[in-house]
Formats: C-alpha cells, structure tokens, sequence
C-alpha cells in the first residue's frame, strides 16, 4: 500500500468528521444563536460579492430569451406600421390624380365656355396605333355620349387632336403629332396661315413643323400658334393654342421657311380631355371620379 493513499484516507475522515459536527453545532441552536453564525458571516461577505457580479455579467445571456420576444413584437408592429403608411401612401396618390383631373376639367369648361361649346369630358384609357395612324389614343367616351368622327379634342394645355372614329361607348382620337396628321395653324402675332404636320414623337422632345402659306414670311422664335379652324369648324375649331415657335430654318432651295413649334399638350402623360361638340350636343354622363359630363 502507497503512503500517501493512507494520507488522503485519513484527511477525508476528519473532513466528514468536520462537517457532522458543524451540521449538529447548528442544528442545535437556533439561527441568532449557531456558533457557525460568524463562519456563516464570512463566507457570505467574501461569495456575496462574487454571487453579484456574477449575477450582472451573465444578466446579458440569462435575458436572451426576452430580447428575441421584444424583437419579434417589435417586427409585428414595424409590418402593421408599413402596411399603414402603404396604405395611406396609395390613398394620397390616388387624391391628387382627381385633384389633377379636376383642374383639367376646369380649364377644358372654361374653354368650352369662351367658344360657346359643350364639351364632352372623358378619360385616356389606351394608347396605340390605329388603322393607318401610328399615334392614337383610346377615349371613354363614345356615341352614347355625343362623340362622333371629326370632332376637336381638347386639354386644358391646348389641342390634343381629333375623333377619327366612335362606337357606342369608346373612340379613336388621332394626335396632332402623328406623321400622316396635318393641320391648319396660324401665329396668334400675325395672323399668318400656316400647315402643322408631326414628327411622330410622344416625349417633351417631341416637335410640330410649321410650313406658312406665304413663304416671304418669317415666323419668329416665341411666337404663339394657335388652330386655324376648319369647314364647319370640323375637324379643327379656330383658335384652339397649339404650342409656341422654338426655332426657324430656311430652305435655300425653296426659298422657304418652317418653324420647329413645341406643343403645349404633353402627350406622353395624357388622362382627361375633352371632346367638342355643339352646345346642347352632348349627352348626360359620368366621368370617374365623379365628374359630370
């Protein structure tokens, strides 16, 4: 036998007898009075602090479990919030397009109002070609309404175009930018006839070219060019803006000049326009968003 296994024996008992006798020490009396109260003292004042802090720096991993709770309602209340603001976001836009619808219905009225015409409103609802037309546009208005072919379509920027056909409830209106469209102008300045034809453009470069019936006449840049008008006033009524001189050429080989004019009407963002008609032409419907016509 080793030595020191008779040693470890021997320091094992006393440690348990050590301990029975500290158990029944306190057994014995009660708390106030245990003679293992001072023991009790100073083991706690030297493991308290060590329990503390303990205590502090495992708090970060004991409250894990909290913090994905916190983040999980924090998650839920960002989504309603979103759906929330989407909601109101779609709302607004939807507001200031029949703000805008509005507008463009006043002014097309008060147009209407100075020709001593009735205007019948409606709403682009296509846009694409048309029999031989390469730029047209799809309107929500049709014979039901009034609308027949050869009539001046209006916005409130100017003149939009004409009616080259019409069934009960739609119709096809020919853009005045299309390249196989022509139509009559003359400067407001002047009075000087004029012929409008397209480049075929629907974007804010888009052009009209002025060929004046007197060639010996210079048009000048600003000058405003309004609708020369037609038989009847149809397709074209007089008057109608049209757009304004940007630049003048000369063609040396005619002896001629045009004007490149750029158009009021924005054409690539057309919605509500209006089609003229005689007064007491147009029958009662209704535009959406609840506009009269």
């Amino acid at each position: 036998m080793r030595p020191d296994s008779g040693r470890s024996r021997a320091v094992l008992i006393l440690l348990v007898l050590a301990s029975v006798t500290i158990i029944t020490l306190d057994a014995r009396h009660d708390t106030s009075g245990s003679p293992v109260d001072p023991l009790r003292s100073a083991v706690g004042s030297v493991l308290g602090p060590v329990e503390d802090g303990a205590s502090t720096a495992l708090h970060p991993l004991t409250s894990i479990p909290d913090h994905f709770g916190n983040v999980d309602a924090l998650r839920h209340d960002n989504a309603a919030l979103q759906t929330r603001i989407d909601t109101l976001t779609t709302r607004l836009r939807a507001e200031q397009a029949n703000n805008q619808r509005n507008v463009e219905l006043n002014r097309i009225g008060q147009f209407a109002a100075v020709q001593d015409y009735d205007v019948v409103p409606a709403q682009v609802i296509a846009m694409g070609p048309a029999q031989s037309f390469s730029r047209t546009v799809t309107i929500d208005a049709g014979r039901q309404q009034g609308v027949v072919p050869d009539l001046t379509v209006i916005n409130g920027e100017g003149l939009v175009g004409r009616v080259i056909a019409a069934n009960a409830t739609t119709a096809t209106v020919l853009l005045i930018v299309d390249r196989d469209s022509t139509v009559g102008g003359r400067l407001s300045r002047s009075m000087e006839l004029g012929f409008l034809t397209g480049d075929g453009s629907l974007s804010g470069t888009g052009a009209l070219e002025l060929s004046l019936v007197d060639h010996s006449v210079s048009p000048h840049v600003g000058d405003e060019v309004v609708s020369w008008g037609s038989h009847n006033h149809a397709p074209y009524l007089p008057g109608v803006p049209i757009g304004k001189v940007v630049s003048v050429h000369s063609s040396p080989a005619d002896l001629t000049q045009t004007a490149q004019i750029r158009p009021y009407v924005d054409f690539s963002s057309l919605d509500v326009v209006g089609v003229v008609v005689r007064a007491g032409q147009a029958a009662a419907t209704n535009l959406a968003g609840g506009v009269s016509r």
